[in-house]
């Protein structure tokens, strides 16, 4: 993969992570970079006042400022913007924030020279990731705090992750003989505006998101045959008469998984007349959910390979002062992909609650012995608090604006909260599908001895392989955290 060139898929990114040397400058790239930053040098040496070159920011962006300040104006831009507080990102997107943030600098429109972006590949290579604080962005002139503790180290300041420990960024320079850099004209601020931190927690939550809905699927087929429902509703011709693409796809994922089933034929003649809707409705309720990580996915690569710093340096004569850090983009989408992704967990707790009743040859709290045993009362406590705890983080941040920056600044996009949000529920939602993977395994185990679809064996005998059936109450929270370990590690076969 080349920076700034070529176009790049979230999947890339997240090789990228894995693999940094996977991505590299080329002649291209380089001479992109070298030019946009010679039509910098060329504004500073004019007479003409341009924004962020040889001003103030913000409000302050009337205040001209000497050439022989320039240095000192990028960096205290960095500086006075790193304030953001709260527990560090995970190292990983901070490792995404800044393969993006090079990604978009090479695109050669944003003045920051060549050695500025080679170090920062550097430290890629050499597992240098800058510690970034999750709070403090509004999402406004894209992520100023969280991108400010980015570049940090850069300067020789903040601290870095070097494995999985957190060091003082000069102790880790002085390590590898790299100095501190000196920042040119504009190049604080197009290492600072941008959009690089909601966009890391939307890749990162698009690559979970992707494994959770082909699970949800499974999961869905495991309770079905379990609950022993009807494949009917999943029936072609029913989808090609409201034909939206995630239902679509969704329908004939279940009939795949439920191919073949002695469950289901065992009870073909029988006089019940339809499943509840957390049964019939998985289609449409999963589709849903699918199209929503498809519009997501659409938008988040749109932005990977989009430059949103500003002011865009065009040539040396032309530069604009624009909105492409602007967060409203990518915030919408994620409030909509956090809302899809509850929905999820919200239809498999029915789900889960349908198996405990007792109905249709399955013992009350799918237990035999129930009185003296709790059975699987508890677990579907913890799912429904988690569903809960979902619709309040499905509140769109996006519907808020707070002026900042004396009103320069008087509508922002609150993205950042969007896109943790977004990964606080699909967290959330491992735990809500494991607890349903629970009981429809239990439940399988008093369908014996039909058999289940291929996948559907495979999948109960890798659960399994962590969690016996239950017997006699015992500890189940840490049946719970086994599943959800097997998700988290992506244990499950899900196509």
């Amino acid at each position: 993969m080349i920076y700034g060139v070529d176009v790049f898929g979230f999947h890339d990114v997240l090789e990228i992570c894995k693999m940094p040397n996977k991505a590299k400058l080329n002649k291209i790239a380089k001479e992109q970079i070298l030019k946009s930053q010679k039509n910098v040098r060329q504004i500073v040496e004019s007479d003409r006042c341009v924004y962020g070159i040889n001003t103030g920011f913000g409000p302050l962006c009337d205040t001209k400022i000497s050439a022989d300040e320039t240095a000192q104006l990028q960096y205290n831009l960095i500086i006075s913007h790193a304030v953001g507080v709260g527990k560090p990102i995970d190292k990983e997107l901070s490792k995404i924030m800044m393969i993006a943030k090079v990604h978009a600098l090479s695109k050669g429109f944003s003045g920051v020279s060549l050695e500025v972006i080679e170090r920062l590949i550097l430290m890629l290579e050499k597992d240098i990731i800058p510690v970034v604080p999750e709070q403090g962005s509004v999402g406004a002139s894209g992520d100023l705090a969280p991108l400010a503790h980015l570049v940090l180290p850069l300067l020789g300041l903040g601290k870095v992750w070097v494995g999985q420990e957190i060091f003082e960024t000069a102790e880790i320079l002085e390590q590898h003989q790299l100095a501190p850099l000196t920042l040119g004209p504009k190049e604080g601020l197009g290492l600072i505006n941008g959009t690089q931190f909601i966009l890391a927690h939307a890749i990162k939550g698009l690559e979970k998101f992707e494994y959770l809905l082909d699970l949800a699927d499974v999961t869905a087929a495991m309770s079905l045959e379990a609950y022993r429902g009807s494949a009917s509703p999943f029936k072609k011709e029913l989808h090609e008469i409201r034909p939206f693409d995630g239902s679509r796809k969704v329908a004939a994922r279940m009939l795949k998984f439920l191919k073949n089933s002695e469950n289901l034929k065992s009870h073909e003649y029988c006089d019940r007349v339809q499943d509840p809707y957390s049964m019939r409705c998985v289609p449409q309720v999963h589709g849903a959910s699918r199209n929503a990580f498809e519009h997501l996915k659409m938008m988040a690569e749109t932005e990977l390979n989009s430059v949103t710093d500003n002011p865009i340096v065009l040539s040396a004569e032309e530069s604009i002062s624009g909105g492409n850090f602007h967060g409203q983009l990518m915030a919408l989408p994620l409030d909509y992909a956090t809302l899809a992704a509850a929905e999820l967990g919200n239809i498999s707790d029915r789900r889960s609650y349908l198996l405990l009743e007792g109905k249709y040859g399955l013992p009350r709290l799918l237990t035999e012995s129930s009185g003296l045993n709790s059975g699987f009362m508890i677990p579907q406590y913890t799912s429904a608090a988690l569903v809960t705890e979902n619709k309040t983080l499905c509140f769109p941040a996006s519907a808020d604006s707070i002026p900042t920056s004396l009103g320069q600044e008087d509508h922002v996009s609150m993205g950042s909260i969007s896109g943790r949000k977004f990964n606080q529920v699909l967290g959330n939602l491992v735990n809500i599908l494991a607890v349903e993977l629970m009981f429809a395994a239990q439940g399988l185990e008093f369908r014996r001895p039909a058999k289940c679809s291929k996948i559907i064996e495979e999948n109960f005998a890798i659960l399994r392989s962590k969690v016996a059936k239950l017997e006699d109450d015992r500890l189940i929270g840490e049946d719970m955290l086994a599943i959800a370990e097997l998700i988290n590690e992506r244990k499950f076969i899900v196509n």
